[in-house]
């Protein structure tokens, strides 16, 4: 019988499978949604809420991706709760770029590397729609629903999302033709 079955009639080594075999997947999307420091709570509460629901899962889909979208819906209630979830960029209308420590760091063979520090740094609004768009290959109106925002507000949070990812890793914006002063 299917670990997901056992789990869901209660059978605790079941859960405890499945747990392990998807603990990384949950944990590197918290982290990335909402940094290092809340990670393993969040991957506690989404394991909790799979528990809580998993008589619920029909198998319309497969259980990894019914676990994804609720891992993402916890996640994103966790901002919702906290009262952070418009909160994308400092007030008046400063960007977090404009307040980073230091001039952006020089171009590097490893940037790829600083790719979580960057995205450590970004708000957590700007974060959760650089992660849902960029890594995670949600649509803007699928990120609009999830994050109670329009497609526009999306659209102009990943676009500041990866400026700020940009600088922080030390890229330049190629400068169009015609565009020089």
């Amino acid at each position: 019988m299917d670990d997901v079955v056992l789990a869901a009639e209660g059978d605790t080594a079941a859960f405890e499978r499945m747990y392990r075999a998807h603990l990384s997947r949950v944990y590197n999307l918290a982290r990335r949604m909402a940094g290092p420091d809340a990670a393993d709570e969040l991957t506690q509460d989404v394991f909790v809420r799979v528990w809580q629901k998993l008589r619920t899962f029909r198998g319309e889909s497969s259980f990894a991706t019914w676990l994804h979208r609720l891992a993402v819906n916890v996640i994103i209630e966790r901002f919702r709760s906290l009262g952070t979830a418009r909160d994308r960029f400092l007030p008046d209308g400063d960007t977090a770029l404009e307040h980073m420590s230091g001039a952006p760091a020089a171009v590097r063979y490893d940037t790829g590397m600083d790719l979580d520090t960057a995205m450590a740094r970004l708000p957590p609004g700007a974060r959760q729609v650089f992660v849902l768009h960029d890594v995670e290959g949600y649509r803007h109106d699928e990120i609009g629903e999830f994050l109670g925002v329009s497609v526009g507000t999306s659209k102009s949070q990943l676009h500041r999302a990866r400026m700020t990812l940009r600088a922080h890793l030390g890229y330049r914006v190629a400068e169009k033709p015609g565009n020089r002063k």
